[in-house]
């Protein structure tokens, strides 16, 4: 077995080369991730406006073709994932886990957020990337093994793109008619589709936070160093935390979520500023620019979440004062 640059003599350029190569990889597996997952919600999302009357005009959008747009998403990602550094990234994964995880804890019990499968679109392209940083430092063969990912990785993403565009254009003829097995297993368990994204991320994230936790604390050679930087990050890590708490009590919606990015990097930006070095202030841009790219790319999507999160509350609210009363009795 050899690895990639085996074949190729020792020159002093092409070990950068094939350090792009691999940044360029792993990139290219965290744009698909975020397909994946975009896909995969916007399927059930169809299919809960293809079930209510009232939602057609959402379902009339998400079903609109951009067959040059989607490309171009995973395209840039690739490109912005493989940019930022892996100090930077773990940063935007830990804080994201650390909000997730309030959101969660905050939402009243049977509730969940739609919202948050968005809003983590470039958390989970970062968190992959970790991930592999972390599992492939120091492998034999890691340019192979990135290829492989990525390849598997652009085949699900294919199909799940695939899928998509399936059940925009038929799953209403094929539900009524029950012609198509894809579409009858939808219409009988497209309701656990939220449930299936929620453990794959929760696994996902979960490994992307060791990974974050074991990278960043690689580059401190004393405590002390590692003392003088996470002090001041979970002192900045709570406040951010606190304050988007009640921002999205507040508002909802693209215009919410925007401005908590833009909260969320200048929070990054002031810190990196005291305890970072110039290159993660540089990748702090790139992460700006890659987070409103999501955001963008899924407005869509996140409008009709913010809806339905929104008519969700009501329900819960119904069934809360429900359980009062006859706890009351």
């Amino acid at each position: 077995m050899f690895s990639l640059g085996s074949w190729l003599p020792a020159l002093p350029g092409l070990a950068w080369g094939w350090a792009l190569l691999d940044a360029l990889l792993q990139g290219l597996v965290g744009a698909c991730a975020i397909s994946v997952l975009c896909s995969l919600l916007k399927v059930y999302l169809y299919i809960q406006c293809a079930n209510d009357p009232e939602r057609q005009a959402e379902k009339e959008a998400m079903a609109a073709r951009r067959p040059l747009l989607e490309p171009l998403q995973v395209l840039a990602l690739t490109a912005v994932l493989a940019l930022v550094g892996s100090r930077v990234a773990a940063l935007v994964v830990l804080e994201f886990s650390l909000r997730a995880t309030s959101t969660i804890l905050s939402l009243g019990k049977g509730a969940h957020s739609s919202q948050l499968y968005l809003l983590c679109q470039y958390s989970l392209g970062c968190g992959v990337s970790c991930g592999l940083t972390f599992l492939l430092e120091g492998a034999p063969h890691r340019s192979w093994n990135l290829a492989l990912a990525a390849g598997l990785a652009g085949l699900l993403a294919l199909h799940a793109r695939r899928l998509a565009r399936h059940v925009c254009a038929l799953y209403e003829l094929h539900s009524r008619q029950r012609y198509c097995g894809v579409c009858i297993l939808l219409l009988a368990a497209g309701h656990g589709l939220p449930r299936l994204l929620r453990n794959a991320l929760a696994v996902t994230f979960a490994v992307a936070d060791l990974a974050a936790v074991e990278l960043i604390n690689r580059d401190f050679l004393s405590t002390g160093e590692a003392v003088r930087f996470w002090t001041p990050l979970s002192i900045c890590y709570t406040l951010l935390v606190v304050y988007m708490q009640e921002e999205s009590r507040q508002s909802t919606g693209r215009g919410a979520a925007l401005r908590t990015v833009l909260v969320r990097m200048g929070g990054l930006f002031i810190l990196l500023l005291t305890v970072g070095r110039w290159s993660d202030i540089l990748h702090i841009f790139v992460s700006l620019l890659g987070e409103l790219w999501c955001l963008l790319y899924s407005g869509v999507l996140l409008e009709s979440c913010c809806r339905q999160d929104f008519a969700q509350q009501p329900r819960l609210d119904r069934r809360v004062g429900s359980g009062s009363e006859e706890t009351s009795r």
